[in-house]
């Protein structure tokens, strides 16, 4: 059985902007961590990547609520107040799958508009494939569906590499360095929080060797059929993506031109962004959103 643990709640206190409640799910062997706010016919469904945490939309969900909408940001296994195994080789790219899929089936989440950046765009849009009928809309921000048939940026590969040397991660270190954003103490303080210590650490250190760079890695097969599923995509999507990140920067003409309904909503380049775009531009993006819905509802 993998060793499991969970991080203690006193990391959690005091954080700076993050007063949200913490809710729970159980989904297999583990408990699943995610922030529920507001309420409404629209569920904003918010992924998080590598190495964040839900702690990342904390400037996009008051507004968001405030326009009427339930907010759901869940935690990916392995980060925030979700569990975490201590092992590398317990994390692959199905069980992060299967435990996003757990959870949204487990919540029975409906009429979903799904915002995703980085590894919450691989998990998310492969969710959107596998259960089409509980997604309205997409919002796509500074990610990518990797098949390892194409070349990568080379900013990747050698993010790819260091991370694959690393001992230890300082998360707030990564964070920090794909933003455009100077984060203060006290951020950096919350990207920390959910790793007191390396052995909480196992989930962050792996993730980048997770993405499918070879045709025959694990994952690559769904991010194919990800591909040819969003290519007759015909409900309402938004691509957002910003113009300082050096990994996904220009992104968005994949997937413009990969989904039909993508071309039908208004260009929009988030600038002053880095990778971390929600923490860069969190509020301005929360608006893009509540006109993206208001335009297709």
């Amino acid at each position: 059985m993998p060793d499991i643990i969970r991080t203690p709640d006193e990391q959690f206190e005091n954080l700076v902007d993050f007063p949200f409640a913490p809710h729970y799910i159980e989904v297999g062997d583990t408990r699943m961590h995610y922030v529920e706010e507001g309420d409404g016919n629209e569920t904003i469904l918010c992924l998080h990547g590598e190495p964040s945490w839900s702690f990342l939309y904390r400037h996009m969900i008051p507004p968001l609520v405030a326009a009427g909408h339930k907010v759901v940001a869940p935690d990916l296994v392995g980060f925030g107040r979700s569990d975490k195994y201590t092992k590398k080789d317990d994390y692959t790219f199905a069980v992060h799958a299967e435990k996003l899929n757990g959870l949204i089936a487990g919540l029975d989440l409906q009429n979903i508009t799904v915002v995703v950046q980085d590894w919450g765009g691989l998990l998310g849009l492969n969710a959107v494939r596998l259960m089409p009928d509980r997604f309205s809309r997409l919002v796509i921000m500074n990610t990518f569906l990797p098949t390892g048939a194409e070349a990568f940026p080379d900013a990747f590969l050698q993010w790819q590499a260091f991370a694959a040397k690393m001992e230890n991660m300082s998360i707030s270190r990564v964070i920090n360095g794909g933003t455009v954003t100077d984060l203060s103490e006290d951020v950096l303080a919350g990207y920390d929080a959910p790793f007191p210590d390396i052995s909480y650490k196992a989930g962050a250190l792996v993730f980048p060797a997770l993405v499918p760079t070879k045709t025959d890695m694990a994952g690559a097969a769904d991010m194919q059929a990800t591909r040819e599923a969003l290519s007759t995509w015909d409900k309402p999507a938004q691509v957002m993506f910003s113009d300082q990140d050096p990994i996904m920067r220009g992104g968005n003409k994949f997937f413009l031109k990969l989904i039909p309904t993508a071309k039908e909503q208004p260009e929009i380049t988030i600038e002053g962004g880095g990778h971390f775009l929600q923490e860069d531009k969190g509020a301005a993006i929360a608006q893009h959103i509540i006109e993206f819905i208001q335009r297709t509802s």
